[in-house]
């Protein structure tokens, strides 16, 4: 009987390994985030005969700017917004959306280093979004008929022991929010400014 348990015992550690391998595998985690889009919004119909997007924004590559970091920097994202929700229906006149800003500058935030400090999850950088753009109706002389125009501004803050996904995530939370208010300023200053353009 001694025996047959000095050649069973390493098969049993062997399939007790394999058990608390099986039982600390980390499951695998999607940090792939969606595609901001605007397709669940009416399309602004407009009595032209082309879009163009003018993207006079330069990102400065640089701190405080980190907008070039983001997966989804703003400036594409109103791109997207343009494609999805201008569209041409005329045959004369251009819509031309001109993005002049679309920032976001990261300030780091004084720490907080008293004891109770110490104990604290503390909020250690600030970022502060801005976009703004003006869409504008241009004949074949090249003259400007009327435009639109529109700006939006955000800030959010984020803790210490932060993740990459974490803030990735967040970033893109930010970002929806603010093409949200962009979106109502710009529609409304359309309907008010545009009329005229407007099927």
């Amino acid at each position: 009987m001694t025996s047959m348990r000095i050649f069973k015992l390493p098969r049993i550690l062997s399939i007790a390994g394999l058990f608390m391998l099986a039982a600390c595998e980390t499951p695998v985690v999607d940090s792939k985030l969606p595609d901001m889009t605007f397709t669940h919004l009416p399309r602004l119909q407009l009595n032209v005969a082309s879009v163009e997007i003018d993207d006079r924004y330069k990102p400065p590559l640089k701190a405080p700017n980190v907008e070039h970091s983001f997966t989804t920097p703003p400036a594409s994202v109103l791109r997207r917004w343009a494609t999805d929700r201008l569209n041409p229906v005329g045959a004369s006149d251009i819509a031309r959306l001109i993005i002049t800003d679309a920032s976001v500058t990261e300030t780091k935030l004084k720490k907080d280093t008293s004891f109770t400090g110490t104990f604290t999850k503390q909020q250690t950088h600030r970022y502060d979004f801005t976009v703004a753009a003006t869409l504008e109706i241009v004949g074949s002389a090249g003259i400007r008929k009327g435009f639109a125009a529109a700006e939006a501004s955000r800030s959010q803050t984020t803790p210490e022991d932060m993740s990459v996904t974490e803030r990735d995530k967040i970033m893109f939370g930010i970002t929806e929010t603010l093409m949200r208010d962009f979106n109502a300023e710009m529609d409304k200053n359309i309907r008010q400014h545009l009329a005229a353009w407007l099927r």
